[in-house]
């Protein structure tokens, strides 16, 4: 499968991801979804990141804000159900509040990220 063929896979998952959001009450802003690799090298070098090799520079990965009424939230246990559903479109996605895959929150927990394995 080529990088073209998984970014469409990626971004038509991402739109069920977003209905389902809302359908379950939490609105999205975007956050960061495209990097160049001097903003991945500025991440990484602040701590925001774990590693230089971003599915973002690919287009393979999106962060999201995340609004429940008015407030911004990031609480891994309101973002948990989008999570488990985000791994469940697709067996290359992974949810950023379990890089681990072990369903708890432990580890480098990153929950506004939303991502598509390379192949």
């Amino acid at each position: 499968m080529t990088l073209s063929q998984r970014q469409r896979i990626f971004t038509k998952n991402i739109a069920e991801l977003i209905c389902y959001a809302y359908g379950y009450g939490i609105e999205l802003t975007f956050g960061h979804a495209w990097r160049s690799l001097e903003e991945q090298k500025r991440l990484k070098a602040e701590g925001k990141s774990q590693t230089l090799k971003s599915l973002h520079l690919d287009r393979l990965a999106v962060d999201f804000n995340f609004f429940i009424g008015n407030d911004l939230t990031y609480d891994y246990d309101k973002i948990k159900p989008l999570g488990d559903f985000w791994v469940s479109l697709h067996p290359d996605n992974r949810w950023g509040g379990d890089f681990n895959k072990d369903g708890k929150k432990n580890g480098f927990v990153d929950t506004p990220h939303f991502e598509m394995k390379r192949k």
